[in-house]
């Protein structure tokens, strides 16, 4: 028999044996909690696990294995678990809570919603360093992240104890451990699991998530290997291996995990080297499925080879999620801030300065700026100015500077901002260099920069944050400030997209032409900010603008176009109707696949009220309500159902039971004060109004209703809060309004000075004419 046939009739051999295996074993393999066969990602292409990997890439392993994305997730086992189970008691409110095993399971006792202490047995573990969460398992489905997590450093580092998360949480807080905020089934499974179906049923509210793999392995990253493990066992048989695979783009894969830049130039009149040539690459969009703060859309997508916005839906800088510079408030988990960066477009990607296996720097920190930085030219004596070596001359020191989340884990900023005290000075946002000399102002530090770098492009350079901070204030110039950041082609597209989203309620002329330009602009990113910018248009004007989103080839920005324009439903011709239905329905596809979340189901309702299925939205709130009664929302849309229904009864009785359920909640009490207002209740409506303004003490519109609302009653307390409300956001209107009630009070005594100083403070930021008419209220 030819060498040929023995090979083929061996391979048989083998098939059949690996089919009785398989027979014996896949019941098993059933029965273990969450693993799922490989399932199709792609036409044509399956999951194959990691082990088959090894053989070939042992180096690639090697380095992997340990790393964080090795250590992800995992089974609860002596191998994984790194936290003190041996009968370990930590008080927490002067209550215990027990950390233990039986026999080879891990348990805890800890409260559970109910206000009492339960048993839980550990399932998984969650991370490593520099600390690591545990899980539970519970009978729905649902995956949930217990409170208390194990500080992983050495002890002396303070390290090598249990402690709370968030001590501050109570049951109706989203963050409280059995909510959808520590739900890893929504919150974490996608990034930690290798091929992961979340498999919710919305009927049952239950899930059967699966994966292929419990941890971020190479398919993670590569995409299914099974045509690339095809053709290497093809090349190997045909002793073709290398023609065989460089015939092959990718080697089988389809995603193109190369650097952007391959070769770093000189050019004269740069301090740092020039990329040669920028070819595309998919590696930033595979490494921002998970590095980016992000809403997932769907699981049918692909995020990498199509646009990252037809499966994830970006968060731009909003003031939620960083400071007004763009530098990191919460976490954004780097993809956000990347966008930024000058490096970003430089081509620059992750893996210039990580290794892609072990996610560690490649090489140390100083020598991974210097692979572009000229070293000449960032000498302590040109450029640190700190001592040589120490921490202060390090460059990640005072341009990726660390913010600690979950009490022990810094994160760098990989926006790479030039440090900017002088913007410091007026609209408060941080600095490396009072973050470090503390007992310094940011007027020094200004001065120092300064002197340093006399010539600096930097300074006193027009920044969008500027821009940002007005409209967060109301300032009266910030509209067009705003449009002009949107149109301005030296900002990254992250930023102006961020400067259209911050437009909304605008509708100057310069709003009206960022928006124009933006919705036709070739950046995803800058047609999808568009959609929030165009919010103050009414519906015509509205249409006009959007219109063309609405057959984008980008998933998030036509069903967003369309969600933003439903509202007009009934305004709509037969023609816009026909237009606008295919990316509804797409809208509505992405608000059911996440309908285990009280925001899935409360946009969904608020599509169907919006089309004038009354009945259908309300059940679909309630439905929201059941799920997530935290979810303040939910409650808000529905009263105002109610509110047109003509029954402010039913809406006020909603409210307050989102407020019983949600007690942190401002924006529920604010309305039921609206509410009550309506209903001719002024007395009761000032005491929501009250509660509002207290709980969101940085909202000025708050203390300014609530201001107008107490003049009835008490014009000194009146007085009080709406110089409050211009404190806090330093809107001159607000400001006006507390001089214009003073002035309607007007009588000898408290108030009169009260007027006086509230007059004099006016007269610094509002015209002559605008005074005078106070003064007329006054006189006899």
């Amino acid at each position: 028999m030819a060498l040929g046939q023995w090979l083929t009739l061996l391979n048989s051999v083998m098939c059949i044996l690996l089919l009785v295996v398989l027979s014996i074993i896949a019941p098993a393999l059933a029965n273990e909690a969450k693993i799922a066969e490989p399932q199709l990602k792609e036409a044509g292409l399956e999951y194959v696990g990691s082990e088959a990997c090894v053989d070939c890439h042992q180096e690639a392993v090697t380095a992997w294995q340990g790393s964080h994305h090795d250590m992800a997730m995992r089974h609860a086992d002596t191998e994984s678990v790194l936290g003190d189970f041996d009968n370990q008691t930590v008080d927490f409110n002067g209550k215990p809570n027990r950390f233990y095993r039986q026999g080879e399971e891990y348990w805890v006792n800890i409260q559970g919603p109910d206000g009492q202490w339960h048993d839980y047995k550990i399932s998984y573990t969650f991370g490593w360093q520099p600390l690591q969460q545990y899980m539970v398992a519970l009978d729905d489905g649902r995956v949930q992240l217990i409170p208390f997590a194990w500080d992983t450093r050495a002890a002396e580092q303070g390290g090598q104890r249990w402690f709370h998360l968030y001590p501050e949480t109570t049951p109706s807080d989203e963050f409280y451990w059995t909510n959808a905020g520590q739900n890893w089934n929504f919150m974490c499974a996608d990034c930690h699991s290798t091929n992961l179906q979340k498999h919710y049923d919305p009927q049952s509210n239950t899930y059967a998530t699966t994966w292929s793999e419990i941890n971020v392995s190479c398919e993670a990253c590569h995409g299914p290997a099974s045509q690339h493990l095809t053709l290497a066992q093809q090349a190997k048989t045909e002793s073709e291996f290398d023609p065989l695979f460089t015939s092959n783009k990718h080697y089988g894969f389809e995603r193109d995990l190369s650097r952007a830049v391959e070769e770093w130039v000189y050019q004269e009149g740069h301090t740092s080297l020039q990329p040669k040539a920028i070819e595309q690459t998919d590696q930033v969009q595979t490494c921002a499925q998970c590095h980016s703060r992000r809403t997932q859309l769907n699981e049918t997508e692909d995020h990498v080879k199509g646009s990252f916005f037809d499966k994830y839906r970006l968060s731009l800088i909003t003031p939620e999620l960083y400071h007004h510079d763009g530098q990191i408030f919460d976490e954004d988990y780097v993809y956000g801030s990347f966008l930024q960066s000058a490096m970003a477009q430089k081509g620059v990607t992750c893996t210039n300065c990580h290794d892609p296996h072990s996610a560690k720097l490649k090489v140390p920190e100083q020598a991974v700026c210097l692979q572009c930085h000229i070293a000449s030219e960032y000498t302590p004596e040109k450029h640190t100015f700190h001592q040589a070596n120490s921490e202060a001359s390090q460059c990640t020191t005072c341009h990726m500077p660390e913010t600690t989340y979950m009490q022990v884990d810094p994160r760098r900023d990989h926006s790479w901002h030039v440090p900017r005290p002088d913007l410091s000075q007026h609209i408060n946002t941080p600095n490396v260099c009072t973050s470090c000399h503390q007992d310094q102002t940011d007027q020094w530090a200004s001065q120092q920069v300064a002197k340093w770098f006399p010539d600096s492009q930097y300074r006193n350079q027009q920044h969008f944050s500027v821009a940002f901070y007005a409209g967060a204030i109301g300032h009266r110039g910030a509209p067009d400030a705003l449009a002009y950041s949107a149109q301005d082609a030296s900002l990254s597209d992250i930023i102006r997209a961020s400067a259209l989203e911050r437009m909304a309620g605008n509708t100057g002329k310069n709003t009206l032409v960022a928006l124009a330009r933006a919705v036709k602009h070739d950046s995803e990113l800058i047609r999808l900010g568009a959609i929030a910018g165009s919010a103050g248009y009414a519906f015509s004007d509205r249409w006009q603008i959007l219109e063309p989103l609405l057959d984008d080839p980008v998933l998030s920005i036509r069903a967003e176009a369309a969600a933003a324009l439903v509202s007009g439903y009934p305004q709509m011709t037969q023609q816009q109707r026909k237009a606008i239905a295919t990316p509804l329905d797409q809208y509505i596809e992405i608000q059911n696949f996440n309908a285990d979340r009280g925001f899935g189901r409360t946009n969904l309702a608020n599509v169907y009220r919006d089309l004038g299925k009354t009945e259908q939205a309300i059940a679909t709130y309630q439905q929201a309500i059941e799920i997530e009664p935290y979810f303040e929302n939910s409650y808000a849309n529905l009263a105002d159902v109610y509110r047109a229904q003509g029954s402010d009864t039913k809406a006020l009785e909603t409210l307050k039971a989102g407020i019983n359920a949600q007690p942190k909640s401002s924006a529920l009490p604010y309305s039921a004060g609206l509410t009550l207002l309506r209903m001719g209740k002024e007395k009761q409506a000032t005491q929501y109004l009250k509660q509002a303004a207290e709980l969101a003490v940085r909202n000025p519109q708050y203390w300014y209703v609530y201001g107008l609302a107490l003049e009835k009653w008490d014009v000194v307390a009146a007085s009080k809060a709406l110089n409050t409300a211009y404190q806090v956001g330093g809107n001159p209107q607000h400001l006006y309004a507390e001089c214009e009630v003073l002035a309607r009070n007007y009588q000898q005594g408290a108030v009169a000075l009260t007027f006086a100083q509230c007059r004099q403070r006016l007269a610094k930021v509002a015209p002559p004419e605008v005074v005078a008419q106070l003064d007329a209220m006054i006189r006899p």
